[in-house]
């Protein structure tokens, strides 16, 4: 892609899921995400109704009455986008890959929190941590996080969820709110997320095709694993294949739900071809 396209490209989503973050996200993601943290701002004499267990007695003790601590919600909040830039997210059978929502959503999330004037960060991941930028605040920042979800090439095809989970955890030592935006194909990250979750605020955001939920009758077709490559000749007449297919796809969504759900972490999923914003101001709605 050259620079003139990338801009074009980086421009068109700027201005669709800017307007979209700023009408209608913006108050929701305020209200869901307040500020997690209380920060110490001053001790004051102690007034009749002051909780008793916020009497600072160093200072008591210094002037011979009571002083109580004063403390305020930290505001600032500091959000991860953990983006699976794997071969798996280039599929697509509508007219939009799983890869240009997931750019989309996490655009959208983007612009809400510089609205918010919190920091944004990115983390693509395939089987490892490809490229982490570290959380800022500002809209150069921002138009620099979309070019990468634009134009990064991974080096490889796989998912591992369980790894990129790890490298966040090592490299985020303050609590975050973390969106993870992946097809979740990949199992086996269950111990990791609950690790993650008990430091942070997260989320699983799953964009999925309707052909990964059952797949047509074709008759012999040659299926490509996206992430292997690996080529098979599948016989889709055979309901028992078409039945199998369904159940494997069943299984891995039930393991993404339970998963998150038990790691104490939010669920989204949304189908490439359904509004993304709906899905959104819904989860928004339903945590504030």
């Amino acid at each position: 892609m050259d620079t003139k396209e990338l801009l074009k490209k980086v421009r068109k989503i700027e201005i669709k899921t800017r307007r979209l973050s700023d009408h209608i996200f913006g108050g929701e993601y305020h209200s869901t995400f307040k500020g997690r943290g209380m920060t110490f701002s001053e001790v004051r004499q102690y007034q009749f109704g002051d909780d008793v267990r916020s009497i600072d007695w160093n200072v008591t003790a210094r002037y011979n009455e009571p002083y109580v601590k004063v403390f305020e919600e930290e505001r600032e909040l500091t959000m991860m986008l953990m983006v699976d830039v794997s071969g798996s997210e280039f599929f697509g059978t509508t007219n939009q890959f799983k890869k240009e929502i997931i750019t989309e959503i996490s655009a959208t999330l983007a612009f809400s929190a510089m609205q918010n004037n919190d920091k944004v960060g990115l983390l693509l991941f395939s089987d490892s941590a490809e490229l982490y930028i570290p959380p800022k605040k500002g809209k150069s920042h921002v138009l620099r996080i979309i070019r990468e979800l634009l134009e990064f090439k991974p080096k490889s095809n796989k998912t591992d969820i369980s790894e990129a989970l790890k490298y966040l955890t090592n490299i985020m030592k303050k609590k975050a709110i973390v969106f993870v935006l992946s097809d979740f194909i990949a199992e086996g990250y269950e111990k990791t997320l609950k690790i993650t979750g008990n430091k942070h605020d997260v989320t699983g955001i799953r964009v999925y095709d309707e052909r990964e939920e059952y797949i047509p009758n074709l008759g012999m077709v040659q299926m490509q694993d996206a992430e292997t490559g690996t080529l098979q000749l599948v016989n889709t007449q055979s309901k028992k294949v078409r039945m199998a297919y369904g159940e494997h796809h069943r299984q891995r969504v039930k393991y993404f739900q339970e998963t998150f759900t038990k790691s104490g972490c939010g669920v989204l999923s949304c189908r490439v071809d359904e509004s993304y914003v709906k899905k959104l101001l819904g989860y928004f709605k339903r945590r504030g």
